[in-house]
């Protein structure tokens, strides 16, 4: 009988996820030195250029030790999106296995890692003018009464999005108002993009007051390494409020700071809470 042709096994590639200062990005390092790899961002707000401080990016000392990609790659006046970013992901854990290195991706950006390892269902480009009118709709009315509106079209997507998670819930109305399909019906779709690559997840989880200790030690860091020059910088540029950049942990409550809205102490206790969280 003839033999059988050997199926090659899918190319490895391993995920470090877990929480805000949970240990990632060290334990990624160590992994990408031990086993020639190269370490991928899969944190959604790692990817801006301006917060280098206030998103915990890795130094210089780091990027010699192992490569690293993905890490400030984009202007913080850019959206990134969890398509966009796994078509930059995949790019570059191809790049990493040419090279015969391991991929290492790391972060905590659970859509971004969802749509890495799971795949992206084949939603159409949404239009500009239907985008803008639902972030429009959104600050006319607020959060939960935009909730409401949602779930006249999407029932399901209303009941499980919280209601402070404005890109979720803005993606979930803009997609069944520009296709007439549910977000959830788009991903039932069997037309769903799968990767073909075998994932190996580590998911770091500290013990919880262990946890809070380090994002508040790091959090002074931060302001001490010069985290409110970064964010006055940041102000400086007048980027749209909407903009992901201007959502990352800290920003807003150093920016209330730099107004005039509190004092500096007041401001690091708020968003160390909000880091907590």
């Amino acid at each position: 009988m003839p033999e059988t042709p050997a199926v090659e096994a899918p190319p490895p590639v391993v995920i470090v996820t877990g929480p805000t200062a949970g240990g990632k990005s060290g334990l990624a390092l160590a992994l990408a030195e031990a086993f020639d790899g190269v370490v991928i961002n899969a944190d959604s707000m790692q990817v801006y250029r301006e917060l280098h401080i206030l998103t915990a990016r890795p130094g210089r000392e780091d990027e010699a030790r192992a490569p690293h990609r993905l890490y400030g790659v984009l202007a913080g006046a850019d959206r990134c999106s969890a398509g966009r970013w796994r078509d930059l992901a995949i790019a570059e854990i191809s790049a990493a296995r040419d090279q015969g290195r391991l991929p290492v991706v790391t972060g905590g950006t659970g859509l971004y890692l969802k749509a890495l390892m799971e795949g992206l269902a084949d939603i159409p480009a949404i239009a500009g003018e239907i985008r803008d009118a639902a972030r429009a709709l959104l600050e006319r009315l607020g959060g939960e009464a935009f909730r409401r509106e949602l779930a006249v079209r999407d029932p399901d997507s209303a009941r499980i999005l919280p209601v402070n998670d404005r890109s979720r819930l803005l993606r979930a109305y803009e997609v069944v108002e520009a296709t007439g399909r549910t977000i959830g019906d788009w991903w039932a779709d069997e037309n769903v993009s799968r990767p073909g690559y075998d994932f190996y997840a580590i998911v770091l989880a500290p013990e919880r007051a262990q946890l809070y200790a380090a994002c508040d030690r790091r959090f002074d860091a931060m302001i001490e390494a010069g985290a409110l020059d970064e964010v006055r910088a940041l102000l400086a540029l007048r980027l749209d409020a909407d903009l992901p950049v201007m959502k990352a942990l800290g920003v807003a409550e150093l920016s209330a700071h730099l107004r005039g809205d509190g004092d500096l102490e007041s401001a690091r206790n708020s968003a160390k809470k909000s880091t907590r969280n």
